[in-house]
């Protein structure tokens, strides 16, 4: 898998040191990746600077160790599972050996990349997010106080406000013993993005900006720009964001970006069709239609007989064996991991995004608010970009191309907020007024 990918971590505006972490462990060549697959991880430390910051930075540094170590023999699902127990051990083991670190602990989400699909390893409230045509889905479950409470009661987080928002019910290091969450394998698609983050972020960028940002920019300028949009709301705590990107998406040159038409829609039609029903089960099927098609022919004394007959045989033949290599390939994967049992995959939340007018205003409101408040700056170095960039977004929502508009827009207000966090303070609050006077004379 030639993936895309980048990642940023960021101490924000009202922190002092960063306690985030983040890293990353792609493949190095197509055996690596069949064997191993590629690996990310996010982690929130937490128990004050100097201890928060050594519990994160372990835990991106041991889990993939340990997980590379023990997959080719083990597994993913066991290799995972061990991952997160022993970067927990050790981490416990720091605090406990080290009264001054009393309190040590950190939240860890770490995406495993492989042949059969994504996999994900989660403790905490950091999250993982898949990002899949107009939807974001988050695919990990958040181990604080208010999604437990939401879970018993059968509700949505959202609906319990902040009630006890940041308190955290399991990370790695204040306990001996923690169950680490086990995802997937999720079958990958093309152009299929995958966003890690620490609350950072999640907590002040709503779903569908993540998603808008994510979809429209390469994995590197997303990073950046999400990360500079979280301290322009603020940026109350550390921010931390990753994001992966397979192959197959809008402007990676892949070939089968190039494929349009027709031949397109039928590949995507395939692709999605197999995720449900296994290719040698579609070819069973054909095959026993086609024997019924040859009988049919024979007894109305129809020419095609034979050929139809020919043809289910193929078709009966390859799928049988493909519906071997299938078989064993289960088999194998219960041998090499007996730890693991197939479970249903889980979507915490599936949030259709649009790229279109509502979400380009509320960024062209952003920015006259941002315009309004560096009045008395000096901005003349990058006024000609930000009329640049405006102007684009200008021409492209007047012809109706919103996702241009967006691009632009986006990238006018990141100009903007670049001389601000240049000139800001600590103790300064972006607030913007979301609807302006022009807008709201509109």
């Amino acid at each position: 898998m030639n993936i895309r990918y980048a990642s940023l971590t960021d101490v924000g505006v009202r922190r002092s040191h960063n306690q985030d972490a983040c890293a990353t462990q792609p493949a190095s060549d197509a055996s690596v990746f069949r064997t191993q697959g590629h690996v990310f991880i996010v982690a929130d430390g937490m128990g004050g600077h100097a201890v928060g910051e050594k519990a994160s930075a372990k835990a991106v540094r041991d889990i993939p160790l340990t997980y590379l170590k023990h997959v080719v023999h083990e597994g993913p699902a066991a290799a995972i599972r061990r991952a997160f127990r022993e970067a927990n051990e050790a981490i416990y083991g720091i605090g406990q050996n080290n009264p001054e670190f009393k309190g040590l602990g950190t939240t860890g989400t770490a995406l495993f990349l492989r042949s059969e699909g994504a996999w994900l390893g989660h403790v905490g409230d950091s999250r993982a997010y898949r990002i899949r045509g107009n939807r974001i889905q988050q695919l990990t479950f958040d181990h604080s106080w208010v999604w437990e409470v939401a879970r018993r009661q059968g509700i949505d987080p959202d609906e319990l406000g902040d009630f006890k928002k940041n308190v955290i019910i399991r990370s790695l290091g204040p306990d001996a013993e923690v169950e680490a969450d086990l995802e997937g394998p999720h079958p990958l698609e093309p152009g299929d993005r995958f966003l890690l983050c620490s609350d950072g972020l999640s907590n002040v960028v709503p779903a569908d900006e993540l998603a808008a940002v994510a979809s429209t920019f390469p994995p590197d300028e997303a990073c950046r720009y999400l990360v500079a949009l979280a301290n322009l709301r603020g940026g109350p705590d550390n921010i931390t964001c990753l994001i992966v990107q397979a192959p197959g998406g809008p402007g990676d040159g892949s070939e089968s970006t190039r494929r349009r038409g027709v031949f397109g829609l039928i590949r995507r039609a395939a692709v999605g069709w197999n995720r449900f029903v296994p290719w040698a089960f579609t070819t069973l099927g054909a095959g026993v239609l086609a024997a019924g098609v040859s009988v049919w022919l024979r007894a109305e004394g129809i020419p095609g007989a034979v050929g139809a007959f020919g043809a289910a045989a193929i078709l009966i033949l390859t799928g049988l064996v493909g519906l071997y290599l299938h078989l064993r390939l289960r088999a194998e994967q219960t041998s090499d991991d007996p730890g693991y049992v197939p479970q249903e995959l889980r979507l915490y939340r599936d949030y259709a995004f649009e790229i279109g007018k509502p979400l380009v205003d509320r960024f062209v409101d952003m920015d006259s608010s941002l315009i309004e408040v560096l009045k008395d700056q000096d901005i003349g170095e990058v006024r000609e970009t930000h009329v640049k960039y405006s102007a684009e977004a200008a021409e492209a929502t007047g012809r109706g191309d919103w996702a241009a508009a967006f691009r632009a827009q986006f990238q006018a207000l990141q100009v903007l907020a670049a001389v601000y966090h240049q000139h800001r303070h600590k103790d300064e609050v972006f607030q913007p007024n979301w609807v302006t006077k022009t807008r709201a004379a509109q």
